[in-house]
């Protein structure tokens, strides 16, 4: 558990350092140190939050160095390793695969040495349809040489699948409001990455068949239709007539729009309308969406859409009295209930301190720290537009929260735990009044 945070680290801080150097800013000098560690931080966490422009304040080899670190930290560095030594040396080791099993959250060994090689060609071939329907519409509409919208095409649809929120632009991407040609392209690639690799692996094989689908994919698929319908629905409800974001739209413009409001929020980042100028009530949504985050193992954040979706099964069961979980035909052990309480109530904790923390030392109101924090430690990259305000020791606070998102909390907290005993004997039982 410990290989996975330091791995993770030693990318933010490699990160860190090609972006100091004075050829990846546009200005002479090196960057801030700070906005350098939270932009690499940013990129490896696969957030996207941004301190500073990116399409001005870094070259385009500084942009280069963050889309590499995008691609990396959404893969998962033990995870590209891995993929690497199979089709180099096509040999692994039992502690590689032991370290991937739980980088990835694949069930067996077994499962390591095909869903590797499946999640690579995966996502260089989704990356590159997307990336050639962008350029191909930005050539036409946007740019005027087929250099600018290739790199333009190339840098959205690995942002996009990687559910990170860079952009070229810098007002993100809105100057794309409305067009569906570019809009929902980058939000099937969020879609589509936030699903989870597990996910893709068995919907590639059995996707005509859903009665026989594991109840992982069950729980990701039917949960993230779910939640894109009900996402899409409550932000075209309450901004519809909000002059400042889709008052002012056609009707076609407002509904394309409203199903990249049903999308991003749960780990997309980027975005065609300021999230500043939204309602109290969209707002709210916004933050629940990206606690939610998306399926496991994948380049999303938030608790994950299992746990979500678990917990809910475990409350409905607790209502009727049942004495164990079932989900359709199977019933849900212990452990991964325990598992996922502590997952749920780690980040609930993670975000309430982190808010405080930001509160003290910033002047913004509560729902937009809450925001920014819950889009940090979800990985998601909106913003209210205060990012780049903060001060040093709000950018820091950010970076931590980015850092825990990723690796997830239950192995953040592992890495620092130096002892692991079973414990053999069982105490006498009590059972406390609750409620």
């Amino acid at each position: 558990m410990r290989l996975l945070p330091l791995s993770f680290l030693a990318l933010i801080v490699i990160g860190t350092l090609l972006l100091l150097l004075p050829f990846a800013r546009t200005e002479a000098g090196s960057a801030d140190p700070v906005d350098a560690l939270f932009t690499s931080a940013s990129a490896v966490t696969v957030t996207g939050l941004a301190s500073v422009d990116t399409s001005t304040y870094w070259t385009p080899a500084g942009q280069a160095i963050i889309l590499v670190l995008v691609e990396i930290g959404g893969l998962g560095i033990i995870a590209l390793a891995t993929v690497l030594g199979l089709f180099i040396g096509g040999r692994l080791g039992l502690r590689t695969r032991l370290v991937a099993q739980a980088d990835m959250h694949v069930v067996s060994l077994g499962e390591v040495r095909p869903l590797f090689r499946r999640v690579a060609v995966t996502m260089l071939a989704f990356q590159s349809v997307v990336a050639l329907v962008l350029t191909v519409r930005y050539r036409a509409g946007y740019y005027d040489s087929w250099g600018s919208a290739a790199w333009h095409g190339v840098f959205d649809s690995i942002m996009a699948f990687n559910n990170a929120g860079f952009s070229l632009n810098v007002d993100s991407i809105t100057k794309y409001a409305g067009d569906e040609t570019v809009i929902i392209p980058i939000s099937a690639a969020v879609f589509v990455g936030a699903m989870g690799f597990p996910v893709l692996a068995e919907l590639w094989t059995g996707w005509r068949r859903p009665s026989r689908w594991t109840i992982h994919t069950r729980l990701t698929v039917w949960g993230s239709v779910v939640l894109l319908v009900v996402g899409a629905f409550a932000f075209l409800l309450y901004e519809w007539t909000n002059p400042a974001t889709l008052g002012g739209l056609s009707w076609h413009d407002k509904l394309v729009t409203g199903v990249e409001g049903g999308i991003m929020p749960r780990s997309g980042g980027l975005n065609s309308f300021d999230w500043g100028e939204v309602r109290p009530e969209t707002l709210n949504i916004g933050v629940v969406m990206m606690f939610i985050g998306g399926g496991s193992a994948s380049t999303a954040g938030g608790i994950k859409i299992t746990t979500f979706l678990l917990l809910a099964y475990v409350i409905l069961a607790e209502l009727r009295g049942d004495p164990e979980v079932t989900i359709g035909r199977r019933s849900i052990g212990a452990a991964t209930i325990r598992q996922a309480l502590t997952i749920a109530l780690l980040a609930v904790m993670i975000v309430a301190v982190g808010t405080l923390v930001l509160l003290s030392v910033t002047p913004y109101d509560f729902d937009e720290v809450l925001f920014e924090v819950t889009s940090a430690f979800g990985t998601v990259g909106l913003s209210t537009g205060i990012t780049p305000q903060l001060g040093d020791g709000g950018k820091l606070v950010l970076v931590v929260l980015m850092f825990v998102g990723r690796v997830g909390t239950i192995a953040a907290a592992s890495a620092f735990i130096l002892r692991n005993r079973a414990r053999r004997y069982h105490l006498p039982e009590e059972q406390p009044i609750i409620g």
